[in-house]
């Protein structure tokens, strides 16, 4: 029996592919089993459920991605925030839409891979000086975990010369 993890990888290689219609019809199967996955009681089905969206590439799932983002289980947070940067390589509006949220994690996250994460999802976003502004700021936190500062500044220099070329 084919599970949701499986159903996930099969759907990103269909992805990758670009078979839209073969895609589109896993998705119309699987699409009960990953709504009850992202209620489920165990973070680990949560996290599965908030992994797959990315993977199926699923627009129409990004409201589920924002109530990932909020979820107890830094697991079930870190498969949104994949999610998220996935959607967003081609529309920056997947991280326009959460983008106070991903300010939140990525600056005051408890957990360091989270934020790490949070991070890596705002370079696919619109280049906004609050943006900007927020990473300068991880990045020269003394306090901060060092992979975290590095990705801060390099995330926050991307964004810098993205802002830069639009001018």
């Amino acid at each position: 029996m084919t599970t949701l993890a499986d159903a996930a990888a099969q759907a990103d290689q269909l992805a990758e592919s670009g078979a839209a219609q073969e895609l589109a019809s896993l998705r119309a199967q699987w699409d009960d089993e990953l709504e009850a996955a992202a209620r489920s009681q165990d973070f680990r089905d949560r996290a599965l459920a908030f992994r797959a969206v990315g993977m199926f590439r699923w627009r129409a799932k990004e409201e589920l991605l924002r109530r990932g983002l909020d979820d107890g289980s830094p697991a079930a947070r870190g498969a949104a925030l994949l999610s998220i940067e996935l959607l967003s390589r081609d529309h920056p509006s997947t991280v326009n839409s959460v983008r106070p949220l991903l300010h939140k994690l990525a600056s005051g996250d408890d957990n360091a891979t989270v934020r790490r994460l949070a991070v890596m999802a705002l370079k696919n976003g619109s280049p906004q000086r609050e943006t900007i502004v927020l990473l300068e700021g991880v990045a020269e936190a003394d306090d901060a975990d060092p992979q975290l500062r590095q990705a801060a500044g390099k995330v926050a220099q991307l964004l810098r010369r993205k802002a830069a070329a639009k001018r």
